[in-house]
């Protein structure tokens, strides 16, 4: 062989060798957009306000959330909203832990305070720490505080199960289920987050500013053929 012929034969070799790791990569990197896709509709993604989060909370939810929606005469697009503004979609959904609740919970069952919401000393008298650590937690689709579950009567394994979407609709009803029969949707998202209407004044009490607004305009996503009239929102100055 030639030197010429030898220096040509490397650089063929070379030449395979970098188009072989080239396509390595490609076929790597178009199975990690795969997966990243796969993960995201799967409800992995945590990004609740984007189309992934659509995605998930449909693919996840969608049909129980309308069985529930009818049993208990409540707006789907509104449950649909909620659970992707609380969880993202997310399917198992999480749980979020809340000191200051647990701190209220605790105060409580210590007699330091009479009741907190429907909670007294007397639902609390058997709690020891890591009881009342469950019940101030949020758990399930729509992220219920444990602490719900005395007004449900029903376990914290219920509102974070297979028929979470069924006791969560439930409370749902229960609380203020006649604001969101009167289409009254920033006291319904006002009233899950702090337990209280939307003020008529000043500043909503939420913890983020943007909570009722977002649930307002992911209900968008999810409004059926019989109502497809914009949603109004008007947040006080």
């Amino acid at each position: 062989m030639t030197r010429f012929n030898a220096l040509t034969s490397q650089g063929s070799g070379t030449s395979r060798s970098v188009r072989a790791l080239v396509a390595i990569f490609i076929l790597g990197l178009l199975g990690w957009g795969g997966w990243e896709v796969q993960r995201r509709v799967d409800g992995q993604w945590t990004g609740p306000g984007d189309w992934w989060g659509v995605r998930a909370t449909k693919s996840h939810y969608s049909d129980d959330v309308a069985q529930y929606a009818e049993e208990f005469d409540l707006p789907y697009a509104y449950l649909m909203a909620h659970i992707q503004l609380e969880s993202g979609g997310r399917k198992p959904a999480g749980k979020r832990f809340e000191p200051h609740v647990f701190e209220q919970l605790k105060a409580v069952r210590d007699g330091l305070r009479p009741a907190y919401e429907n909670v007294t000393a007397v639902h609390l008298a058997d709690a020891n720490d890591d009881a009342l650590k469950n019940l101030a937690t949020s758990w399930g689709p729509f992220q219920l505080m444990g602490y719900k579950c005395i007004l449900l009567e029903v376990q914290i394994r219920d509102i974070r199960g297979n028929e979470a979407i069924q006791f969560g609709a439930d409370w749902i009803n229960q609380t203020y289920g006649v604001q969101l029969r009167r289409q009254a949707y920033q006291d319904a998202f006002h009233l899950h987050n702090t337990g209280r209407p939307f003020p008529k004044s000043g500043k909503p009490k939420t913890y983020h500013p943007d909570y009722v607004p977002r649930g307002i305009r992911l209900m968008d996503h999810y409004s059926t053929e019989e109502s497809t009239e914009p949603l109004e929102l008007t947040i006080p100055s």
